[in-house]
């Protein structure tokens, strides 16, 4: 019976030991490189979309400016031609 046991115990380690270290495996051997590049995909994706805000704001800065000068043109305009 106590040797049924030891053969039992020593089984159940090797099963669990395969169960924790066999996906630690399989990510670096397979997953690790994909996951590396699918991270500096997106950190690219992040730095454009930084980018395109920046670019954004600009844009919407310069349209403001512009709908603030358009007024006063546009009465300096029409008061020279009455």
């Amino acid at each position: 019976m106590r040797r049924h046991a030891l053969w039992g115990g020593l089984f159940k380690l090797l099963v669990y030991g395969f169960f924790l270290l066999a996906p630690i495996w399989f990510y670096m051997t397979y997953l690790n490189g994909t996951m590396q590049q699918m991270l500096k995909a997106v950190d690219q994706v992040q730095a454009t979309g930084t980018k395109a805000q920046v670019q954004l704001g600009s844009f919407q800065k310069t349209w403001e400016e512009f709908r603030s000068k358009l007024p006063a043109f546009m009465q300096a305009s029409t008061s020279t031609t009455q």
